[in-house]
């Protein structure tokens, strides 16, 4: 991915255009259908009907980063339980919710704790999780994989199928600096559980750090993905959820549909726009349009994933 060029209206490090090209169709929120490959966009409404019986239905939530405490969010635990009510005021309640990693900012029993008080308010019950780099750098991830890890394979990876869709949990977040990566062991894993899997059924893949390169010279990446990325090419409608990069990008290759949520702790500049990653402060009245949830149906007769991105404004 090439340099986006800088457009630094207000001399604060932050491309204003840039930034609204990632994220204006964050909003009031962008229908995405994708149907063998072809993706399709439309806006997305209040009028929006209600899923069909027997749909796939789930919200992915990401980097909650709870115990975070600085300027750019003094207050995360609230926020996230903002998230929690955009969830439960959904017109038809999901079947789980999948959360991206970064449950934690310094991976601490109490902070955990308040993470799972407040997902004990959602009405979805099942929580399906992968580990961010927060929850993992301070004791190499073994409070995490003590409290949501305990049923996956090595450093936190596993999958299920749910309503004829396949759902593969990946952890990329090891190696603590530079790109993320997966390592030979979780690779050959993979290879070994798509195999068993047939070309016609939808594939969920879900991340902490995106799959693709959004902008390695930050880390957004993960340097072997390609080979992982390979086993999924023979099937016919695969979403690849990630967050880490706190803001919606999103990537179509193929029939492989790349998609990175916001956070529901604070927003990140976009690529390039500033010194480096990190906690991006922006007016407190304006917080929650940069922070959101991500709801995705699947019409199964269509074998298509809707992903609807809407924010925390209101909530």
């Amino acid at each position: 991915m090439s340099k986006i060029i800088t457009h630094d209206h207000n001399d604060d490090g932050v491309d204003r255009r840039g930034f609204l090209n990632c994220m204006a169709w964050a909003g009031t929120g962008v229908l995405w259908t994708l149907g063998s490959g072809t993706l399709t966009s439309e806006a997305f409404g209040k009028d929006k009907k209600d899923a069909a019986k027997g749909e796939l239905h789930f919200v992915q939530i990401s980097d909650s980063h709870m115990g975070f405490n600085k300027p750019a969010n003094a207050d995360v635990t609230a926020t996230l339980q903002a998230a929690i009510d955009k969830i439960n005021g959904l017109p038809q309640e999901p079947d789980f919710i999948i959360h991206t990693g970064d449950l934690s900012h310094t991976a601490k029993a109490a902070e955990f704790d308040t993470l799972d008080q407040v997902l004990k308010s959602a009405k979805p019950k099942q929580v399906f999780f992968v580990p961010g780099e927060h929850d993992t750098s301070v004791d190499d991830g073994k409070m995490y994989m003590e409290r949501y890890g305990k049923q996956a394979k090595g450093r936190g990876w596993y999958s299920f199928n749910h309503k004829d869709v396949h759902f593969v949990g990946l952890s990329n977040v090891a190696v603590l600096e530079g790109l993320g990566k997966l390592g030979p062991e979780q690779i050959q894993w993979l290879e070994a559980d798509l195999k068993g899997q047939p070309a016609s059924r939808p594939v969920v893949v879900f991340a902490h750090i995106p799959l693709w390169s959004v902008y390695p010279d930050w880390g957004w990446g993960t340097e072997d993905s390609a080979q992982a990325l390979g086993y999924l090419k023979r099937f016919g409608s695969v979403t690849v959820l990630n967050g880490h990069i706190h803001q919606v990008m999103q990537k179509v290759e193929g029939k492989v549909t790349f998609h990175t949520a916001m956070s529901t702790a604070f927003p990140q500049p976009a690529p390039g726009m500033a010194k480096g990653p990190g906690p991006m402060k922006v007016p407190d009245d304006k917080l929650r349009s940069v922070l959101g949830i991500t709801d995705v149906t699947s019409v199964m007769k269509q074998h298509s994933l809707a992903v609807v991105d809407s924010t925390l404004a209101g909530a």
